[in-house]
């Protein structure tokens, strides 16, 4: 594993790991509504403990762990927060773009993603993202959330089988529906 020295000021590390970060907190389960707040909460939260960051570990680990408690804490006030549609995503929806197909398959595989990663635990689903989606080895994985090597084989293994016994599932549900569909 790499180890950093002292991080840039805090202007740069904002724009270099910004997409990091939104990416990090959708994939942990943040909702796109509210991941403008929650990126806020994370880089306040950089923006204090900044100059505590000895570099003992990659920034990108050190980020991740951020992104791993502001989630965890948005996912526990879900309950209290109250949604107003504006019609914004309508608006957007509704003007059409040279590649609309193309731009259809991506947001459902995005979608499909989101659907699969949302029947794990926040346990399974920091390691999945790790390991799966950002590319972490297991032993990155283990010091990143700061659990033993067995504990993210196991977690792994568990997230893998739900995610894809979920997408699985929602995969035969649509062939039945395009079945249904096709003999009306």
């Amino acid at each position: 594993m790499s180890v950093e020295k002292t991080p840039a000021p805090f202007e740069e590390v904002y724009r270099a790991y910004f997409a990091y970060v939104w990416r990090t907190l959708r994939r942990l389960g943040v909702r796109e509504a509210d991941a403008a707040d929650a990126a806020q909460e994370a880089f306040l939260v950089v923006h204090r403990r900044l100059p505590e960051f000895e570099g003992r570990a990659k920034l990108t680990t050190w980020l991740f762990r951020i992104c791993l408690n502001v989630a965890s804490d948005q996912g526990r006030r879900a309950h209290v927060r109250r949604e107003v549609l504006d019609g914004a995503d309508f608006d957007a929806l509704s003007h059409p773009s040279e590649r609309a197909d193309a731009g259809a398959v991506l947001h459902e595989d995005l979608a499909r993603l989101e659907r699969g990663l949302s029947r794990l635990s926040m346990d399974e689903r920091a390691v999945f993202v790790l390991f799966e989606i950002e590319g972490s080895t297991s032993a990155e994985v283990a010091a990143s959330l700061e659990v033993p090597l067995g504990t993210v084989y196991s977690r792994l293994r568990r997230a893998r089988q739900i995610f894809t016994d979920a997408v699985a599932r929602e995969e035969s549900g649509a062939a039945l529906a395009n079945v249904w569909e096709q003999g009306r």
